[in-house]
């Protein structure tokens, strides 16, 4: 030991000897380490929550893990999903259970009947899933990079700002693993468990039409480069009939809640309910992109900037995140596979989304992206990325959680 610290010799053994730990071991010991990071975020946000927050001043941790779209999931679980469509006084779809698939609530009901509560076995299952995800994303990222940089990815992922989605009842852990498995077999040309993968992702949250459009890419992109990397015919059909798997997937939920209620508009009409929540007199019925425009206009609005102004600065920043997909070095370095996946999602977002606080879980999705973060060989750099996830984090729990329901900027 030097003053108390290790010196670069023992430094060095204790890397030689994690680095003998299989993957496994490994990353289960960095994602436990980011999951107790989390709790203790949580612990002090419920301490810091006020008397007129959504949780209250006697907030706790586990209240936190059954809140906010939580609540939705359990109800599932317990209530299954209404035949009559709920209305507002004024005669519009109110919000409803049609607006959350059905996977992750009945897998955490099942385990839950195991655990003691259906909350308890939520939080089990997206524990569960988020680690399985940091494995699965440990193996894309070193089919693109060393160990140093797929561990580096895997640390940003485990302890990123919204990393508490692992430890509360929502389902984007589960879909994370059922995505990051269909990306890698994408990437690995494995597409026969696509088949199992795309229904798992398209009942667990929406999402899976986005993975059509990808498909849709991917097949383009390896129809044109066929000449050196080969192309079977196998792969031609595989490609075809999973896009359009995803593709009717990506639409059954519509066409079971149309089923169900005798409502051709009612999963629709319950997700534009929840439009409602920030604009007064939304438009009638749901029209692709235009939730961004109204976005730009509310928030041009709220901020005192012109309208022109906020339309133009959405499309500097929808031209900006293109260039940063097509040209930039790490990224690059990830693949056509995750950048394609990355753009189709984030065009899928800008056809569907109205954007609101929601949007940072909702970008989640391209979470391979951490492995561009990753690239740089640079330790300030790496050190510097973890620390901002993790203040990241803190005010994302802090305004979600502690502050819950007391501005604007509080929906998780």
């Amino acid at each position: 030991m030097a003053d108390g610290l290790l010196t670069p010799d023992a430094r060095l053994t204790l890397w030689k000897r994690a680095a003998g730990l299989p993957v496994a071991v490994r990353i289960g010991i960095l994602y436990v380490l980011a999951r107790l990071v989390t709790t203790a975020f949580f612990a002090m946000a419920a301490e810091l929550a006020p008397f007129g927050s959504r949780f209250g001043a006697d907030a706790t941790p586990s209240a936190f893990a059954a809140g906010w779209d939580a609540w939705w999931y359990w109800f599932v679980a317990g209530y299954g999903y209404p035949t009559v469509l709920p209305l507002t006084d004024g005669g519009e779809v109110a919000e409803n259970a049609w607006a959350f698939m059905p996977l992750y609530a009945y897998v955490a009901a099942g385990v839950g009947t195991v655990v003691g509560s259906w909350i308890a076995g939520a939080v089990l299952v997206s524990l569960v899933a988020g680690y399985l995800s940091c494995l699965v994303l440990y193996r894309m990222m070193r089919m693109r990079g060393d160990v140093a940089m797929a561990t580096w990815a895997v640390v940003f992922f485990a302890a990123a700002p919204l990393a508490p989605l692992f430890q509360i009842g929502y389902a984007e852990a589960l879909f994370l693993l059922w995505l990051f498995l269909a990306i890698w077999s994408v990437m690995r040309r494995q597409y026969a468990w696509l088949y199992l993968l795309i229904p798992l992702m398209g009942f667990t949250r929406p999402g899976v039409l986005a993975f059509a459009l990808f498909l849709g890419l991917h097949g383009i992109l390896r129809w044109s480069t066929r000449r050196r990397d080969p192309l079977p015919g196998r792969d031609v059909v595989n490609i075809v009939l999973l896009g359009a798997l995803a593709a009717v997937v990506g639409f059954a939920w519509q066409v079971i809640a149309t089923v169900a209620t005798g409502d051709a508009g009612a999963y629709l009409s319950t997700e534009l309910a929840w439009r409602r929540n920030w604009i007064a007199d939304p438009p009638e019925g749901f029209v692709p992109f235009e939730g961004f425009l109204l976005g730009a206009r509310f928030w041009a609005g709220q901020w005192g900037i012109p309208e022109a102004a906020a339309y133009v600065g959405l499309g500097i920043l929808v031209i900006g995140v293109a260039a940063l997909l097509l040209f930039e070095p790490h990224v690059k370095r990830l693949g056509a596979d995750i950048r394609l996946w990355s753009a189709s999602y984030l065009l899928y977002l800008l056809a569907v989304f109205f954007p609101q606080s929601s949007i940072f879980r909702l970008l989640v999705p391209i979470s391979p992206l951490w492995g561009a973060a990753a690239a740089p060989r640079s330790t300030p750099w790496r050190v510097g990325v973890l620390v901002a996830c993790l203040l990241g984090q803190w005010w994302w729990i802090y305004t979600m959680y502690a502050l819950a329901g007391t501005a604007l900027w509080t929906i998780p």
